[in-house]
């Protein structure tokens, strides 16, 4: 009888590792969301949510609010510091990086196509109404994600008055200063509420942790070679910066773009006056009305709403001006997430900080909820946006319809019945 336990253990944990997604393919996937998560910010998160979560079941409800949790104390955009989070928890450091890539590669390469049409030719026409048939349909994948998670994770009461509270006070308040403050709050409540309750908690953690990592960070370990990610990534982006920063003027744009990426706390719609003042104000890049529509085509495009950074490299210093500012906003970021999803892998363990996130992840979804409410008023009220909206929320919730057709359809929609 032993030996057939030991045999059945062995397989279970070789066929949990071959679930785990290869590289190439983890890579393809946020590639494929990456080029339809339009309206960034959480419509990309909830996207993220929908395909790892429901669709393949890599991670959990909890494990996405938590990552959600970690970027409101991080700077850079909390979408793609999600997305880093969620890559480095399926495979590493190199899931991560990979993640990263496939979600900002789409939306690098549409903005800069679209920044030399722009400062060819002028504004493109028809992007606006794309925009009007998306946001109705993110709104919806936002609603959804926010119910799907509200539903595995609000237990009781408690946690249902931080959900509540939380999206009451981003609706009607609002600002980064109020969400470093729900996180906190929210945390000291739940170590408050839910400590008593510990119980067995922290042993079902550690076993679902190593149920689902065991076998597999060892192995993806093994596989990175001697000098590591940290040296490997360390000497990649050290050759990156001697191939691509020739010239002075591009070592000062990647370096502005570093700067700025170190202060956007509280996501990139909070940094936006911060970028305005430097890259118009002080810098004198762009105009007005350029920073107005580069940061328009943010919106519009898939992905973090940040990559304007790529139009604005552009309009300085060309394709590598393009390049030089991405890296310089996203890279700061990544390492400090994956710090950071380290740290708080480790302390998950104490039964304290499990007592606290039970309040955090509450109010996460309250956010989310608020999201969904804020990104909502920017569509046109009218029949065919409330239509829009309405088929959208019922093939999520009622049809598991993938995202990526709905946002196709949505933008179908905008063209046809928005133009003109």
């Amino acid at each position: 009888m032993v030996e057939d336990k030991t045999t059945l253990n062995f397989d279970f944990s070789e066929y949990i590792y071959l679930m785990i997604p290869s590289l190439p393919l983890l890579f393809w996937t946020f590639l494929k969301i990456g080029s339809t998560a339009f309206g960034g910010l959480m419509s990309l998160i909830a996207v993220v949510e929908n395909i790892v979560v429901e669709k393949m079941q890599l991670l959990s409800h909890e494990d996405i609010l938590d990552g959600i949790s970690l970027t409101t104390f991080l700077p850079g955009p909390i979408s793609t510091n999600v997305v880093v989070y969620v890559g480095y928890r399926i495979r590493g450091k190199l899931g991560a990086l990979v993640s990263l890539l496939g979600v900002i590669l789409p939306s690098f390469c549409l903005i800069t196509g679209l920044a030399a049409i722009y400062f060819q030719f002028g504004e493109v026409s028809g992007v606006k109404h794309l925009f009007l048939g998306f946001i109705p349909t993110v709104t919806a994948i936002i609603v959804s994600t926010a119910w799907q998670m509200s539903r595995k994770t609000i237990k009781d009461w408690r946690q249902f008055a931080i959900a509540l509270t939380a999206a009451i006070l981003l609706i009607t308040v609002g600002g980064i200063y109020l969400t470093f403050s729900l996180m906190i709050v929210s945390g000291c409540l739940g170590w408050w509420l839910f400590l008593p309750l510990k119980g067995t908690g922290s042993e079902e953690w550690r076993t679902r942790e190593t149920r689902r990592q065991g076998g597999k960070e060892e192995k993806v370990t093994r596989r990175q070679g001697g000098l590591g990610f940290w040296k490997w990534g360390f000497l990649g982006f050290l050759g990156a910066v001697v191939f691509l920063f020739k010239k002075s003027a591009l070592i000062y744009l990647f370096l502005t773009f570093v700067g700025i990426s170190l202060m956007l706390f509280g996501g990139a719609y909070v940094g936006i006056p911060l970028i305005q003042e430097i890259i118009v104000s002080d810098r004198s890049w762009l105009t007005t009305q350029e920073f107005a529509y580069g940061i328009a085509l943010g919106q519009i495009t898939p992905g973090p709403i940040v990559i304007s950074a790529a139009f604005i490299g552009y309009k300085v210093q060309g394709i590598l001006g393009a390049v030089a500012a991405t890296l310089g906003i996203f890279t700061p970021p990544f390492w400090l997430m994956i710090g950071g999803a380290k740290i708080l892998e480790w302390s998950k363990r104490s039964s304290h900080i499990q007592a606290a996130m039970k309040g955090i992840r509450p109010a996460v979804i309250g956010m989310i909820f608020a999201a969904a409410w804020i990104v909502g008023q920017t569509a046109e009220l009218n029949g065919v946006s409330i239509a829009i909206f309405t088929l959208s929320l019922l093939a999520l919730v009622c049809w598991r319809v993938n995202v990526i057709w709905l946002l196709l359809g949505a933008g179908f929609a905008g063209l046809l019945f928005y133009r003109g």
